[in-house]
């Protein structure tokens, strides 16, 4: 999807008084976003693990920022640090709700 300023700004308005806002708004404008809710045991946690350090150069080899990061103004992914957050981005970005489905692994991967 492409993301307009408007929408942008209203993302990132926590961090609207930071030096650097309109720095994330002119990335996240700057071409398509992928955007997904991912769901799970401990979801917010082992996420953060995946995506890797704000700072890529704090990241972890493997993880996204890691492998394909370089400067923390182009981490090249956003994950929420929260369940609080979570929620309040899934009801900006999906305000129609998400998809529902479960693997047919499900059984297979939770007790």
């Amino acid at each position: 999807m492409s993301v307009e300023r408007p929408f942008a700004e209203k993302h990132y308005e926590d961090l609207s008084s930071k030096p650097f806002f309109n720095e994330l708004v002119e990335y996240i404008i700057s071409g398509p976003v992928v955007a997904m809710v991912w769901e799970g045991k401990n979801v917010v946690v082992t996420s953060r693990k995946i995506i890797g350090a704000t700072n890529p150069s704090d990241s972890a080899p493997g993880t996204i920022r890691g492998d394909f990061a370089v400067e923390i103004g182009r981490n090249v992914i956003h994950g929420s640090d929260s369940v609080e957050s979570a929620r309040k981005e899934i009801a900006l970005w999906f305000p129609d709700g998400t998809v529902n489905w479960q693997s047919s692994l499900h059984h297979w991967t939770y007790e």
